[in-house]
């Protein structure tokens, strides 16, 4: 039978409530498609279609913290527990069922759903949460709890007060922040483990885009009373701002545009994983900054343990992309017999060695590019084959080398 911990339920439920109100203010904003139709010809069942999905999540979710929170052995009367009773959470059940009774109709009510639908649906969503109390508590309950999502390592740097306390009030109200944003991450992390549908996983990308660009202000306005240019702190906010600012726009104008309206399911897995991928990773090199400003000599490794592993995974998914590259062209120049055999045997080893290291979305390409190339006999036909196949691995050898793990080690082709 499983358990559940009422502190790990309250902060997922409070994530997908703070990820329904984030997503109903931004509307299709944040992952609106260029080739959309406009609003007022565009179909919204889709987007009601996800709150759906959020809203079932949320309910199940409200169960498994009323069942936490009751205990295995009835008691008398109704007490809280981690801040929430059954009776309270019995009322939010109701609400939250009406809601889905709701969302049922308004997308069972057309085959398509105009502007104006999604907009008085919105708001119906909007008022009937914003009415609970305990609503208004789980989130609360997210803002409060990021502190739990950071690194042992660096809540142990933070004990030890050797900054000054002006950056030491700056790290409190940041750091628990970027804490939040990790463990919202964290959720989406698990749907991806969990092989769970992905796409009410934009619901959670909703809350991360809304709470990194809410952080991203508040490190620009501490910048701008910054009294000194040159320390350390300064230098970190700003590179944590520049970085988030970079990653949040990568992820959310490429990865994460139109991807409510695509249907093949490793189409979404794939731009989903790599969005995750992306946003993780970049928010805990910050992390790893900002723990070099209370102790300059701390690496990487030290705060987050799978970075070290990241870091040989890339160092040798790079020297293996770069080997394949070579020897890609020098059979594009002179397709004889020992210059293909020469690409077998480094695509081989790269298929055997290193094909997990990249996202999903690029494993796809190559392994397609290698079965060609295999399955080719002719030289008339391998060269263009082999072409675009040089191309193709001189873009992704781009994209790994800005991976953040290797931001301090610069590639030298000359060196391989």
């Amino acid at each position: 039978m499983a358990v559940f911990d009422p502190d790990e339920l309250s902060f997922e439920l409070g994530i997908w409530l703070a990820g329904l109100d984030s997503f109903l203010k931004q509307g299709d904003q944040t992952f609106s498609d260029k080739n959309r139709p406009t609003e007022a010809t565009g179909d919204w069942s889709r987007e009601c279609r996800l709150t759906r999905a959020a809203l079932l999540n949320a309910s199940k979710l409200t169960f498994r913290l009323r069942k936490a929170v009751a205990g295995p052995i009835p008691t008398e009367g109704d007490i809280a527990v981690n801040g929430y009773s059954t009776s309270e959470l019995d009322d939010f059940a109701l609400v939250l069922r009406d809601t889905i009774v709701l969302n049922e109709s308004v997308i069972g009510a057309a085959k398509s759903l105009n502007f104006a639908d999604w907009r008085a649906w919105s708001s119906i969503l909007s008022e009937k949460l914003d009415a609970s109390p305990v609503y208004h508590k789980l989130i609360r309950g997210t803002r409060h709890g990021g502190a739990n999502f950071l690194p042992t390592k660096l809540k142990e740097l933070m004990t030890q007060g050797s900054i000054p306390f002006a950056d030491e009030v700056d790290l409190q109200m940041i750091l628990p922040q970027f804490g939040t944003i990790l463990g919202t991450l964290g959720i989406v992390g698990k749907m991806l483990r969990n092989d769970e549908p992905l796409k009410p996983s934009l619901i959670i990308f909703a809350r991360v885009y809304e709470l990194t660009n809410d952080l991203i202000t508040h490190m620009n306005n501490r910048l701008s009373r910054y009294p000194n240019e040159e320390a350390a702190m300064f230098d970190s906010l700003d590179g944590a701002s520049y970085t988030a600012s970079l990653e949040l726009r990568k992820v959310f104008s490429q990865e994460l545009t139109g991807l409510v309206g695509i249907r093949p399911v490793p189409s979404v897995f794939a731009r989903v994983e790599t969005a995750y991928e992306l946003l993780s990773d970049s928010f805990r090199q910050i992390l790893a900054g900002f723990a070099r400003v209370v102790d300059s000599d701390i690496l990487p490794a030290e705060v987050f343990p799978n970075f070290q592993t990241k870091l040989e995974q890339s160092l040798l998914l790079r020297q293996n992309l770069w080997k394949s590259l070579k020897a890609v062209q020098a059979a594009e120049q002179e397709p004889d017999k020992t210059h293909l055999e020469a690409v077998g045997v480094e695509l081989r080893e790269f298929l055997e060695r290193t094909i997990s290291f990249i996202f999903h979305k690029d494993r796809e390409t190559f392994e397609r590019f290698s079965e060609e190339i295999f399955a080719t006999g002719e030289k008339k036909d391998i060269v263009p084959i082999l072409h675009r196949f040089g191309a193709y691995i001189e873009t992704l050898l781009a994209q790994v080398n800005m991976r953040t793990v290797l931001a301090e080690y610069p590639f030298d082709p000359s060196a391989k």
